[in-house]
């Protein structure tokens, strides 16, 4: 296998990084470049030491996309006719991709999607040590702009579940039923995260609490809830055999790093290619503790339902999905519309879902005029306020204190929604 260096001191600020920013942006926002950005890029093409990654993210997205008559030109660097025909794109843009990957390739190129089966076998070469890069930044960028549907999470999903380390076999060892906590790993930048006081209020709720956490992808990178429980003193779980010993608190905390080396391999790969690709959601609904419940966020609301999907997709029983929370996290906004969204498996295998708006009457008490910002915040800080709430129920801040307890009054109304629907169903 050939060594790639995965890291760039500035990846954003490279001629195809800029590429990527400005078309690796979803298929209906993008923006045709600049004469002046397209004729760097050109230049960055032909640059054989460019980043392989940054190669194929950037040509992902081009081709997802859709290539203007502008754009077009910068197929004279790959070969003529190379974005008309896929399989001689493929080839001169990946020539160390093993033969068997070809067709999946072309398919990605073409802008199919793929099946269940096809999409493991992408994930299996995604995670795996296969030499192509290129290929890695291709697939990831074209899922992207896109779009994944959920029989490409699945396979995909399938695959990541490969990579676990061995102590996360598919058994459970817990006493009691679990709840996962989910937000994004890239965090926040200008609030506090309440994760470990949700943990708290679901354990008090019976349920053991897991909060899967890890570094940041980007393209936040000032405080993320790995940073927290760090300052926290928090031991992270090593194996599903531990869940058999009862945790206060806040439950256990899963670093990614200790789920599966692939996956957190692969963050390295993302600051490369700058853009959040797939594994910024399936990082999330990953069930490697046989949890029943998932509780998570989405930034875009229209992601919502499909992660509710995915949750049930993943062996959840039910999901409790928040929209709006601040910078996507877990904490609700007092200000902006937020809710949640809960659903559970029916015996059938079908959804059944209910919305809870945050804005109605019975959270009254909770909302503000605006959402107070606390510019580059601290984890020390967080770890001291989150320590406090858990001792003293209260802090000497007003409105991180407001915030908690509106997160209790939310997600527990949609707790209180699953059990009924879970007794029912069962």
């Amino acid at each position: 296998m050939s060594i790639v260096n995965l890291d760039l001191d500035s990846p954003a600020d490279t001629a195809l990084g800029r590429g990527i920013k400005h078309i690796g942006i979803g298929k209906y926002g993008s923006k045709p470049l600049s004469a002046e950005l397209l004729a760097e890029c050109r230049a960055a093409l032909e640059d054989p030491m460019s980043h392989p990654l940054q190669r194929g993210a950037f040509l992902g997205a081009l081709i997802a996309k859709g290539p203007t008559p502008a754009e077009m030109t910068l197929e004279d660097v790959i070969g003529k006719g190379a974005f008309s025909h896929p399989t001689f794109f493929i080839n001169k843009v990946c020539p160390d991709l093993p033969i068997g990957m070809h067709p999946i390739a072309t398919k990605l190129v073409r802008g199919h999607n793929l099946q269940i089966s096809e999409a493991h076998q992408l994930g299996d070469y995604l995670f795996g040590n296969g030499d192509c890069e290129t290929f890695r930044g291709l697939a990831a960028s074209i899922l992207r702009v896109r779009h994944e549907t959920n029989e490409e999470y699945l396979g995909l999903m399938r695959a990541a579940e490969q990579t676990y380390s061995p102590g996360f076999a598919p058994i459970s060892c817990a006493d009691r039923p679990l709840i996962q906590l989910a937000e994004p790993f890239d965090g926040v930048d200008n609030s506090y995260l309440i994760t470990p006081l949700l943990g708290q209020f679901f354990q008090k709720r019976g349920y053991g609490a897991v909060s899967m956490v890890g570094r940041s992808g980007g393209p936040k990178f000032t405080l993320n809830a790995l940073d927290l429980y760090m300052h926290m003193g928090c031991q992270f779980l090593q194996s599903n055999h531990e869940l058999d010993t009862p945790l206060g608190r806040y439950g256990w905390v899963l670093d990614q790093k200790a789920l599966s080396p692939a996956l957190n391999h692969w963050v390295d790969r993302r600051h490369t290619i700058i853009k959040r690709p797939f594994l910024a959601t399936l990082e999330k609904v990953l069930n490697p503790c046989h949890a029943q419940i998932l509780v998570t966020s989405v930034f875009h609301i229209t992601y919502q339902m499909k992660m509710a999907e995915l949750a049930l997709m993943a062996g959840f029983d039910a999901a409790i999905v928040l929209k709006r929370g601040l910078e996507g996290s877990l904490a609700p906004s007092t200000s902006r519309s937020t809710g949640i969204l809960c659903a559970v498996r029916t015996p059938r295998g079908h959804m059944f879902h209910q919305n809870f708006e945050g804005d109605s009457s019975a959270f009254t008490a909770f909302r503000t005029e605006s959402d107070v910002q606390y510019e580059n915040p601290l984890a020390s800080d967080n770890a001291r306020l989150v320590q406090r709430f858990m001792d003293e129920g209260q802090t000497n801040n007003a409105d991180f204190d407001n915030r908690v307890h509106f997160a209790h009054a939310l997600y527990g109304r949609g707790l209180d929604w699953v059990e009924a629907q879970l007794q029912y169903t069962n």
